[in-house]
């Protein structure tokens, strides 16, 4: 699943190579997935995207906007699996669910193999779309401040009993982060996943927004996470330090043996020394 590192990537790497191209045709998808959600038929998509022409790329979360000038935005978001550019020459992918080729013969897919969404907004209104509409600052954003993450803290604290990977990967209070990313986090701070936020001192608050912007930002410089793959194929150079691989072996900090548990419905990886 991409999470913001990997989108702002591949968002980059899209404004390498398809600013000024003009859109020649569009589909969304040859194989039907019924976790793949559309708000476009297929002959609207493709009736409406033609003769536009491709502006820069930005990401919100776990969405990539990319202007089709003029009029259009498309979204593809929540995304668990890959977007690629294909130079010309280059085939599609056999299935996908997204595709655009333009009139240099070059062309962008998007396949998946969890869920995702494509949607196709007139510009202005892509902020209405489910899950983008009032979505909270990003790690990313100039807002996500100290002082925010205070604000945020107490706020899910109001909301009810809430633990360190509540706040991380639930609810999206955190936009664009994900259990992949959070593993690193918690360990970076030395929080334990079911550490209550009621129970964090100044100075460990101090260390979790650290670790959240800081193991955002390794990540995106080092092209993503070693699990995914970018907008040409490579995978990234971000290996995680807590992940299925790490289960058994000694912690990187300690030499403890990293151990597996089951929380909030996901698999969390954790030193059961150095995350109490």
């Amino acid at each position: 699943m991409f999470e913001v590192p990997e989108l702002t990537v591949i968002a980059g790497q899209m404004n390498g190579v398809l600013p000024g191209l003009t859109v020649a045709g569009g589909g969304l998808g040859n194989s039907p997935h019924k976790f793949v959600w559309y708000d476009r038929t297929p002959e609207e998509f493709a009736g409406l995207v033609v003769g536009r022409e491709v502006g820069l790329a930005r990401v919100e979360g776990k969405w990539l906007f990319l202007p089709l000038e003029p009029g259009y935005v498309l979204l593809i978001g929540e995304w668990g699996g890959r977007i690629r550019y294909h130079p010309s020459g280059e085939a599609l992918p056999a299935k996908r669910h997204l595709d655009l080729t333009f009139t240099t013969g070059a062309a962008l897919s998007a396949t998946t193999q969890m869920w995702g969404g494509v949607h196709l907004c007139e510009a202005g209104q892509e902020h209405e779309v489910k899950y983008v509409k009032d979505m909270r600052p990003t790690p990313l954003d100039e807002a996500f401040d100290r002082r925010y993450f205070g604000e945020l803290v107490v706020e899910a604290q109001q909301a009810g009993k809430r633990s360190v990977k509540g706040l991380l990967t639930q609810d999206q209070l955190i936009p664009g982060l994900g259990n992949a990313i959070a593993q690193d986090i918690m360990f970076r701070a030395r929080l334990h996943p079911r550490r209550s936020l009621a129970d964090l001192r100044e100075g460990q608050l101090d260390g979790l927004f650290a670790a959240i912007t800081g193991t955002v930002r390794d990540v995106i410089a080092a092209g993503g996470r070693s699990d995914e793959r970018d907008l040409f194929g490579r995978s990234g150079g971000y290996a995680r330090l807590m992940d299925a691989k790490a289960a058994g072996r000694p912690c990187p900090r300690c030499g403890t043996p990293v151990v597996k548990i089951s929380y909030l419905g996901g698999a969390c990886y954790l030193c059961p020394d150095c995350q109490q």
